[in-house]
């Protein structure tokens, strides 16, 4: 009979432990799960922005790990444009591998699909490199959904600046019908006619077609010259600008950060789009950003990839969050990860792990500045922007400096 009864409460015990909220310390490996397009419109920049995540975990794991404990990085294909696929690899990031918080998605709307079906219901910190809509800004997300950069807001003034420094007067833009294009287009709309430029037309076209040349019409009969182009590289973007060229339609051409990759220069052959504009977010220069490149190099990653820099900080600062925090939790890590990125305390930069943790084992504070700088978060989850001009010249994108 003892023993019944006492084989009956540890029953009992175990099933109240198994619904203890955020009860994630039991597992051996604290987790940090990665979402990010590696199908769909972004898919040969994802390979990048995955292994400078993976270079964080690598380089605390040589320097003893989180609290103690190794750090693994599950990944989970968001696609980008499949919020479908989104929602369900969140899910199972936050259900079924019980990771303790979120690196990524990339794209805006799936990151709002994960942020608000998944992570914000279950109290997940969610920490994007490259997610820009400016409806990010005002997401109800329990102050729990941050990102690496700044908004499109802040990217359509940047890109307008630039064209209008370059002479160009009237520009017709091309967007991808979804929050990235949709925000990033009133963005710059509003900024190029602040600016004394005219837009034409601005239209909105759907992903995933064969197709453009009906929509290039409409844009070209605007009586434009010149093609601002706000999709995805490997997507209806890359589409839109190899038809373009071939009908004729326009010759001049900008894109967003999304347009940013070599397969769209291989796509339409060497020299024939020298010239194009494109912007990206880029890195304020600290001590930290030569680190990072030269641990980048040594194992084949481009420092200078599309927001390869702001994936190894999220993931450097997830884990200093937890480090601080002092358990593998997800309650109030999102104060944790202000207290970390945030002066004053003393800096850690990149790949200083061991540091770190003997500091705040110490009780002191720390301000982590990292491979794509300072990352000192406002209210709402932002960080102030650098916004890097590029220009095609032969066989690739060079990148010409940050915009004044």
């Amino acid at each position: 009979m003892h023993n019944l009864l006492r084989n009956v409460l540890a029953g009992y015990v175990g099933v109240l432990a198994s619904f203890a909220p955020c009860a994630l310390a039991q597992a051996q490996d604290i987790k940090i799960g990665f979402l990010g397009g590696f199908t769909g419109p972004l898919e040969t920049m994802t390979p990048s922005i995955h292994e400078a995540a993976k270079l964080a975990v690598r380089q605390i794991n040589e320097q003893g790990g989180v609290l103690g404990q190794k750090l693994v990085m599950p990944q989970g294909d968001s696609t980008c444009l499949d919020v479908t696929a989104a929602v369900n690899a969140a899910d199972r990031m936050v259900n079924t591998e019980a990771v303790t918080a979120l690196v990524g998605p990339m794209c805006s709307g799936e990151t709002i699909a994960a942020a608000n079906t998944a992570a914000i219901p279950a109290g997940v910190l969610l920490l994007t490199p490259s997610a820009t809509t400016p409806a990010l800004t005002e997401l109800d997300d329990k102050d729990l959904v941050f990102r690496m950069l700044a908004s499109d807001a802040f990217s359509g003034e940047a890109l307008a600046r630039i064209l209008k420094q370059k002479g160009v007067d009237n520009i017709a833009i091309a967007y991808v019908n979804n929050d990235y294009g949709r925000g990033f287009a009133t963005a710059l709309e509003a900024s190029f006619t602040r600016e004394g430029g005219t837009v034409a037309a601005s239209e909105a076209h759907e992903d995933g077609k064969a197709d453009y040349r009906a929509e290039l019409g409409s844009l070209a009969s605007s009586g434009a010259d010149f093609l601002v182009v706000l999709a995805y590289v490997d997507g209806s973007g890359g589409t839109i600008i190899r038809q373009a060229i071939e009908g004729g339609d326009f010759a001049r051409f900008a894109g967003g950060d999304g347009m940013v990759g070599d397969s769209l220069v291989k796509a339409v052959g060497e020299g024939v789009l020298d010239g194009m504009i494109a912007t990206r977010y880029g890195s304020t220069e600290t001590e930290g950003t030569a680190i990072f490149d030269k641990a980048a190099r040594e194992i084949d990653i481009d420092p200078a990839a599309a927001f390869a820099a702001q994936a190894y900080d999220a993931a450097f600062l997830i884990a200093l969050a937890i480090q601080e925090r002092g358990e593998n939790t997800r309650d109030e890590l999102n104060v944790a990860l202000r207290k970390v990125a945030t002066a004053p305390g003393e800096v850690i930069l990149p790949g200083e792990w061991e540091k770190a943790a003997r500091l705040i084992g110490e009780g002191k504070d720390i301000n982590y500045e990292g491979a794509a700088g300072s990352h000192e978060f406002d209210a709402n989850g932002d960080v102030p922007g650098v916004v890097i001009e590029l220009v095609v010249d032969g066989p690739s994108f060079r990148d010409v400096g940050p915009v004044k």
